[in-house]
C-alpha cells in the first residue's frame, strides 16, 4: 500500500471515529423508568430516572434496570463500531495498526 492509499485509509478511519462520536445510542428499561444514552464511542452521555416508575421500596430493581440498560447500550455501541470498522480491518492491518 503506497503513502497515498495509507493517507486515504487514515482519513476514512478518522471519519468513522467522528461519526461514532456523534452517534447516540439510547436504551430504556423498566417501561421507561431508566434511560441511558451512550455515544458510539462507548462513552456515557446521560442517565435519566423517571421517579414516577421507581419505588424506593425496591432500589434493587432500579439498580438492575440501570445495570441492564448500561450493558445493552455498551453492547450496541460495540456492535455498531465493529460494523463500521469491519471493511477497514484488513487495510489497517497492513498499516501496522
Amino acid at each position: 500500500m503506497n503513502r497515498f492509499d495509507q493517507a486515504k485509509m487514515l482519513m476514512r478511519v478518522k471519519k468513522i471515529q467522528k461519526d461514532l462520536q456523534k452517534l447516540i445510542i439510547t436504551v430504556e428499561k423498566g417501561d421507561g423508568a431508566v434511560r441511558v444514552e451512550f455515544t458510539g464511542e462507548q462513552k456515557l452521555k446521560k442517565i435519566t430516572i423517571n421517579p414516577e416508575y421507581v419505588s424506593l421500596d425496591d432500589i434493587g430493581q432500579l439498580e438492575r434496570w440501570v445495570e441492564d440498560a448500561v450493558k445493552e447500550a455498551i453492547g450496541e455501541s460495540q456492535r455498531i463500531a465493529a460494523e463500521k470498522m469491519q471493511p477497514m480491518m484488513g487495510a489497517l492491518g497492513s498499516l501496522g495498526l
